[in-house]
């Protein structure tokens, strides 16, 4: 006991060190703890010896890391998945699986007689790193882009394939029909035990020591291991258990409650189980570099085949099916906690097992280096796609405009990006001048607000406004007002005033309106060339200051009721 508490210090002591130098290199923290652990294990300094101590500092971590990922699976969201969300990942998981079997097959991994390295590894490029990517999406601010929606949908739809996985791994020595069809219907008693207690139970005893902080934190512990057992007399894993503990609560009311006072030792044992993991790495010879290499090379390009090739078929145009394949090109935390099974249940060799491990490491640094730079990447990458023929959604609206480029069809207002306000505006001048609405450009490369403003019948075109030659395609140089709405935080590869410049030099006499993220940015967009600058900051604050003046004088409802009105009237294309 008193080894593996000072294994433990050990860990935690080796992994705060490495995840400094990595916050400080802005490098992935999980890269920091798999180093911390190879440095402290057995392959390493030797600082941790005990098997014991590694098996059981990796199953505590495994079991909250699956509990919390069980916890922000959102059900309701999986429901709502929309159409482009559910075919993409339905694509990129069985063209990977299917990809990955051939692959790993053919280069000579076992796949029956007790080894199942190929259908592991198959798996676990299936999967990529939630941990990675939302951290990344939330510092450009793209979660909520379009490409951003379709990469965290299939993302969900990737942890759900494997908790299918988890559930007939134990059958995978016995394949037979009616072992898996047995595994399967322990899983199901298990889902229906935890769903009915979570639904009629959990209720009443959470809402009675809702109060009590100390409490939720100890009764969603004990919820994950009562589970766990549950499952363990199931025949199943408790790491199986602890995940379906927490998908019963992901529509819990006081889901949000648990994740949040959970979340702390969620990150003390998520770190134990990294750290624990990297001490089970040996130093590589050559044959496990050359498998990690072969496997990062195949989870990039098969991601790319696979999740571009259902989004461009549905016709999300060339920058919406790329970037989500970009996004997604490395290999999940999760696949790791998939190959780790397989090692604890003798389906696989650890030297597979090990050059998973590398290759995870490998993708972790250059998916990160990768997706800070996608919006140029992806720009690189349109013109030869389109030399080669791969057709993008503005082809057709190319060859109507005839050789002038569209600059004949210039309209007297260009609108140059499309998100919320401007939605807004097309919105209010259809309610109040909708003949202004022959006389409107709007410019924009979401394929969803392309489709849909053609369908109403507005003159719109599909582009990058950050590109010069979509804006003489525009006829930004015959406009005589142009509107810039979207704020620098949500532009790429361009901001307002660098926007303001290009009009401007192509259009001298042209009424140019621009946004303003911050009150630093006027001065300077009115020294671009910009005629008008807007803040939002300012109306919102005027709408938030009658909202006050309404609760004071105790009509917040009548103001209520006449938002309610307004919002009624209105049918945006951005809801």
């Amino acid at each position: 006991m008193h080894e593996l508490i000072r294994d433990i210090t050990l860990s935690i002591l080796f992994a705060w060190v490495l995840g400094l130098l990595a916050h400080f290199f802005r490098q992935p923290l999980i890269l920091a703890y798999l180093i911390a652990g190879f440095l402290i294990g057995p392959f390493g300094t030797g600082l941790v010896k005990s098997q014991e101590s590694i098996s059981i500092i990796s199953e505590l971590g495994l079991i909250f890391m699956l509990f919390m990922i069980g916890l922000e699976i959102d059900l309701k969201k999986i429901v709502r998945a929309g159409r482009v969300i559910l075919f993409a990942a339905g694509g990129q998981l069985v063209g990977g699986c299917v990809l990955g079997f051939l692959f790993f097959v053919g280069i000579g991994l076992p796949m029956g007689a007790g080894g199942f390295d190929a259908l592991y590894l198959c798996i676990a490029c299936a999967l990529s790193s939630t941990v990675i990517i939302v951290k990344v999406l939330y510092e450009k601010r793209e979660l909520d882009t379009l490409p951003g929606r379709i990469t965290l949908g299939v993302l969900v739809l990737q942890d759900i394939f494997a908790i299918l996985f988890l559930a007939v791994q134990p059958s995978l020595g016995n394949l037979q029909v009616g072992v898996i069809l047995l595994s399967i219907g322990r899983v199901g008693v298990l889902v229906a035990t935890a769903m009915i207690l979570s639904r009629y139970v959990l209720p009443r005893l959470f809402h009675q020591i809702a109060r009590r902080p100390e409490l939720i934190l100890l009764g969603a512990l004990a919820w994950c291991f009562l589970i766990g057992e549950i499952a363990e007399k199931l025949h199943l894993s408790r790491e199986m258990g602890s995940l379906v503990a927490g998908v019963s609560l992901s529509t819990f009311p006081y889901a949000l409650d648990v994740t949040a006072k959970v979340t702390t030792l969620r990150d003390f044992f998520i770190t134990l189980f990294f750290v624990a993991l990297g001490m089970t790495i040996p130093i590589p010879n050559m044959s496990v570099i050359g498998l990690a290499l072969m496997i990062a090379a195949f989870a990039v390009v098969s991601r790319v085949v696979t999740t571009f090739a259902p989004l461009y078929l549905m016709k999300q145009g060339l920058r919406a099916s790329l970037l989500p394949a970009i996004n997604l090109a490395q290999i999940s935390e999760f696949s790791l906690v998939v190959i780790q099974t397989g090692v604890a249940a003798g389906h696989i060799q650890t030297r597979t097992a090990s050059a998973a491990s590398f290759a995870f490491v490998i993708l972790a640094v250059l998916s990160t280096f990768v997706m800070m730079r996608s919006d140029q990447i992806t720009r690189l990458a349109i013109g030869p796609l389109k030399r080669i023929g791969i057709r993008d959604l503005d082809h057709d609206h190319a060859a109507e405009a005839g050789h002038d480029g569209g600059r004949g069809d210039a309209r007297r207002i260009v609108i140059l990006g499309f998100f919320r306000a401007a939605s807004a505006l097309l919105s209010e001048i259809e309610r109040q001048n909708p003949l202004l609405l022959d006389q409107i450009s709007v410019v924009d490369f979401n394929p969803n607000v392309f489709r849909t403003l053609a369908d109403r019948g507005l003159h719109v075109i599909y582009g990058d406004i950050s590109n010069v030659d979509t804006l003489l395609h525009a006829g930004v140089g015959k406009a005589e007002i142009i509107i810039l709405s979207v704020p620098d935080s949500l532009l790429k590869g361009a901001n307002n005033e660098k926007l303001v410049r290009h009009v401007r030099t192509l259009n001298p006499t042209a009424k140019i309106v621009s946004t303003a993220d911050l009150l630093s940015d006027v001065d300077d967009l009115y020294a671009a060339g910009a005629d008008y600058v807007t803040v939002t900051r300012l109306s919102d604050a005027h709408e938030l200051f009658t909202v006050i003046e309404a609760a004071d004088a105790g009509l917040l409802d009548d103001k209520r009721a006449e938002m309610d009105v307004r919002l009624s009237e209105r049918s945006e294309v951005l809801p």
